[in-house]
């Protein structure tokens, strides 16, 4: 279950981008088929937001679209992708080869864990707790994945 859910972090980023304008995350946490996204964010999302959040997210699945993954330079996928590949907390400067996961025009982020090869082996996304941390400007997006 941990690839699907760790694909789904990706999917779940990607609709938060789109619905949000929310660029960075700044922490991740798996756990079997429940998972956490945390991202930089300066308010708590409306009710409507989050359902529209959760709608592009299983939109993706359903499209069933291929989740890449390459593994190359870091500066060849810097020239290629910018800093999007990166989150809030940044990789060490010797890690030269980074492996980076791809669903088009969706999400692109350095991710070593492992994924799944279609977005349709995720299953259905459903949006569980939502806790915006003012001081912090972080917003937590916890779901979970079943599989339909």
């Amino acid at each position: 279950m941990n690839a699907q859910t760790h694909t789904a972090l990706h999917v779940v980023k990607g609709a938060v981008q789109k619905v949000l304008n929310a660029k960075w995350t700044a922490g991740v946490w798996v756990e079997g088929s429940k998972g956490r996204l945390i991202v930089q964010y300066d308010r708590k999302p409306t009710e409507e937001e989050l359902q529209e959040i959760e709608r592009e997210a299983n939109q993706k699945i359903r499209e069933d679209v291929p989740v890449e993954e390459y593994v190359m330079d870091r500066k060849e996928a810097e020239k290629k992708w910018g800093d999007a590949i990166y989150d809030l907390f940044p990789l060490p400067e010797d890690i030269q080869e980074l492996k980076i996961v791809c669903i088009e025009n969706w999400n692109v982020n350095a991710c070593n864990k492992e994924h799944t090869k279609m977005t349709g082996e995720i299953g259905r996304i459903t949006l569980r707790k939502v806790r915006f941390r003012d001081k912090k400007q972080l917003l937590e997006i916890s779901f979970f994945v079943t599989n339909e």
